[in-house]
Order: C-alpha cells, then structure tokens, then sequence
C-alpha cells in the first residue's frame, strides 16, 4: 500500500513539475515578445523550454541574483577607484600650479620666459603622465569587467541555463542579455517561488 500511495504521490509531483513548465514557457514567451524581433527569431521554442527547464526549482534566479549583487559591487569599487585616481590628478596638478605661481612670482622679470618654458615642459609631462595612468586605469576596468562577464557566463552554464557559455561574440553577448533581462523580469512577477504560480 505504501508504494502504491509513493507512486501517487511522484506522479502528483511530476504533473506539478509539468504545470509549472508550462507556466514559465507561457510567461517566457510573452516576456519574449518585447524584445526586439531580431532576437525574438533567435530564440527558439526549444531555448525557452530548456530555460524554463533550468528555471523549475528557484536555484537559477538564486543564481542570477547573486551574480547581479557582485556585478554592482564590483562596478561600485572600480568607479570609486577611478574616481581616487581622479582626485589625485586634480590634487596633483593644483599643487603644480600652485609651485608654478611661487617660482614666478619669486624669480626675477629677466628669467620669467626661460622658467615659464621650463614649467611648460613639466606641465606637459605631467599631463602625459595623467592620460596615461587614466588609460591604464581604464584599461584595468574594462579588463576586470570582462573577467565578471565571463565568469558569469561560465556559472550560468555549469547551472545548465541554456544559451550560456563563455563568449566575447557581440550577438551572442546581446542575446545572454536578453536571457538575463527574461528571467530577471519572470523574478520580478514573483515566478520564482518554488511551486507557487505566476
């Protein structure tokens, strides 16, 4: 009788499992219809079922939240980083025109052209100097934010949510996106909660 009632009972679970299925595809489906047409034809029947597949038990959107809350971290501590590095160019070339002005008003009027062309050439120097340190420092940004991207990607994939894999393709870029900005948006109706519905 007790297998019999456990048979009941796994059949009752997977007509859930099935419902629930469908009620993710239907809403992935109509989520999908606001995306740009060029997209809606990249994203087959089959992608949304895989997806909605990989979406059943709530551990994707777990998944995708955590990775927002690093992504926002990461993009806060780099922009503060930039914006230090800012602040120590600005606080740098005051203190240089503020030497500049000293040296000026304390050499003699016959030496002003050859100190102005001298300070000139230091300017410039620490200018170069700046724009380099920016360009690297933008550089370091980009390179980092590149590194979460596919990290990203490859966490995603090992959680067997379809159409991610680690790639630097534009399109397929855009198209991980659009996947992100579906479930987000499926989270976001509350379609996340374990076997409750939409």
């Amino acid at each position: 009788m007790d297998r019999y009632s456990g048979a009941l009972e796994e059949a009752a679970d997977g007509a859930r499992q099935q419902e629930r299925h469908y009620q993710l595809l239907s809403a992935l489906q109509s989520l999908v219809k606001e995306l740009p047409s060029s997209f809606q034809q990249r994203l087959s029947y089959t992608t949304l079922s895989d997806l909605a597949l990989a979406l059943l038990d709530g551990t994707v959107f777990e998944i995708v939240q955590g990775l927002l809350e690093i992504q926002h971290l990461t993009e806060k501590s780099l922009y503060n980083q930039r914006l230090r590095l800012q602040n120590e160019h600005r606080v740098l070339r005051q203190a240089l025109r503020q030497k500049h002005q000293e040296a000026q008003q304390a050499c003699r009027p016959h030496n002003l052209p050859v100190l102005q062309a001298a300070q000139q050439r230091e300017l410039e120097a620490v200018e170069h100097r700046i724009r380099e340190e920016q360009r690297a420092m933008d550089r370091k940004i980009v390179l980092e934010l590149d590194r979460k991207v596919a990290d990203q990607q490859s966490t995603l994939e090992k959680a067997g949510v379809a159409g991610f894999y680690v790639t630097t393709n534009p399109q397929e870029l855009t198209l991980q996106m659009n996947l992100l900005e579906l479930i987000r948006k499926l989270q976001q109706r509350g379609c996340h909660v374990g076997k409750g519905g939409l």
